[in-house]
């Protein structure tokens, strides 16, 4: 919880506007993965795994409200339709009219309802690629507890472009026991979409301390860019 009060005081100091989303986390992915929501959904894993995201965007919310800004959060569960576990309707206008009146939204990774499957997960990583496509987004930041996209000597590899992708992609690993959406493989997968509609991205490690300052700044950092170009 530290690390959420740390970025949300590193998001202040930048002093940009800026559409938050972040993923289920230690929350709602054993969640989704006890109640096996990707393969037989039912209606007590939903009302579960939405509450357990419901307390960790809390956290965020409440974070960021102490610094000034008017967060609040907005839950897929209540207005993102999905089908086959991707996101089929979402009306994102909401979400820019905030923004230009100086809400801060908050999003998250949830359990959402599912025109084929009944219920599907839909990743903070899928909710990211779609906003960025509606909205006009310069650039995407996407922490994590990592350097980036690590080689396998533990290097971060600065640039993944569909063009290098095959020749790395050994070295990305997918979800862990826990994470039911991918995990740094499904991350870098959801990017590349993005790139290639000309949206660029930076995985960076948002656990130390100033690097989401520094990356909402525009400085250097020791990161990974998801980038269209050949």
């Amino acid at each position: 919880m530290q690390n959420i009060k740390r970025i949300a005081g590193e998001i202040a100091r930048a002093s940009v506007p800026i559409v938050v989303v972040h993923g289920a986390g230690s929350f709602g992915h054993p969640q989704a993965k006890k109640y096996h929501i990707q393969q037989n959904p039912g209606t007590e894993g939903l009302v579960k795994t939405h509450r357990a995201v419901l307390e960790l965007n809390t956290v965020f919310v409440e974070a960021l409200q102490k610094e000034g800004f008017a967060a609040t959060g907005i839950h897929p569960l209540d207005c993102l339709l999905a089908k086959r576990s991707v996101v089929k309707r979402w009306g994102v206008e909401i979400i820019e009219r905030m923004v230009d009146f100086g809400v801060t939204p908050v999003i998250h990774g949830d359990v959402v309802m599912d025109t084929a499957n009944g219920i599907s997960v839909i990743s903070g990583d899928q909710i990211l690629t779609y906003l960025a496509k509606k909205l006009d987004v310069a650039v995407i930041g996407a922490g994590t507890a990592v350097d980036g996209v690590l080689d396998e000597n533990g290097r971060t590899i600065p640039c993944i472009t569909p063009s290098n992708f095959k020749e790395v992609s050994d070295y990305i690993r997918g979800s862990t026991d826990d994470d039911v959406t991918g995990g740094m493989r499904g991350k870098v997968l959801e990017l590349l979409k993005l790139a290639e509609s000309g949206i660029e991205s930076v995985i960076f490690n948002a656990d130390l301390s100033n690097m989401v300052f520094k990356f909402l700044s525009g400085e250097d950092i020791c990161a990974t860019r998801i980038s269209g170009a050949k």
